[in-house]
């Protein structure tokens, strides 16, 4: 019951949102606007399941090999 009400808080999902949103400029900012725009679809649905914004945002962390964009190789 606990994990129900933790991922059910609205905190939660507007973290979720927040997170996927993040992922959405991202996509936009490189050029790839499908990409951002299934991220905004997904930020849709993460508003009312926040799990599903969970999922998008690590499948996309396991794609990307959780690096950064911003920092650069030494």
């Amino acid at each position: 019951m606990v994990l129900k009400r933790l991922l059910g808080s609205s905190a939660t999902r507007s973290l979720t949102v927040l997170s996927v949103l993040t992922e959405a400029k991202r996509a936009y900012g490189h050029g790839n606007r499908l990409r951002a725009l299934l991220f905004l679809g997904v930020a849709a649905l993460a508003w009312k399941w926040a799990l599903i914004g969970l999922v998008a945002h690590g499948v996309v962390k396991l794609l990307r090999g959780d690096r950064s964009t911003d920092s650069s190789p030494t």
